[in-house]
């Protein structure tokens, strides 16, 4: 779900870029020197399940794992995504290099969102850690939806109907990351408890 070059006004992509540099701020102060293959290894999961695209006007849909990555991160989420996003913008011209404040911004954002929402419930019995990972994990792809969304619509009212449609595809997608993120976190559970710490 990112937005291509040229789509965005210059209020919106300012007010990305400001919101993701305090994000990114944030994000690199929160980084310990341990931590720094777990944000690796992350944006790296970021980065592939991003890398299938159904296209949606001036948008896409695929999954963003953004849920997991910030649940597992917290504010490092901001770091995480916007490398995965650059490399994405450089490698794929997914997205672009302009709108890299606003896509960065509406992937973290949620994710960070899902971290103190639902993290506690990561470190619970097994039932609650999945249901924290399927809600962190979706809500957080459909909270995404909604910031493109607005993006969207604040550049140009015409851009409602492609919003509405950005929002009705990533419904699905939603249902399925918050199922693949429920069953990396029991993965994580069984087989590296201190990643849920």
């Amino acid at each position: 779900m990112h937005i291509s070059e040229g789509v965005l006004s210059a209020p919106v992509l300012i007010t990305g870029a400001v919101l993701s540099l305090a994000g990114l701020t944030l994000g690199l102060r929160k980084i310990k020197n341990e931590d720094i293959p777990k944000v690796a290894v992350l944006s790296s999961a970021f980065f592939v399940a991003s890398l299938i695209h159904i296209p949606i006007g001036p948008t896409s849909a695929h999954l963003v794992l953004n849920g997991l990555v910030g649940m597992l991160l917290g504010w490092a989420a901001f770091p995480s995504i916007f490398v995965g996003l650059v490399l994405q913008a450089l490698l794929f011209q997914f997205g672009g290099l302009t709108t890299l404040g606003v896509n960065t911004f509406a992937m973290a954002m949620p994710g960070v969102l899902s971290y103190y929402a639902f993290r506690g419930m990561l470190r619970k019995g097994k039932n609650l850690a999945f249901a924290g990972g399927f809600l962190g994990g979706a809500l957080a792809l459909i909270i995404a939806a909604v910031f493109i969304s607005i993006a969207l619509i604040e550049t140009e009212k015409s851009f409602i109907g492609v919003a509405g449609t950005l929002l009705a595809m990533h419904l699905p997608i939603a249902v399925i990351e918050g199922i693949i993120t429920g069953f990396v976190v029991i993965y994580l559970k069984k087989v590296k408890p201190e990643a849920l710490a």
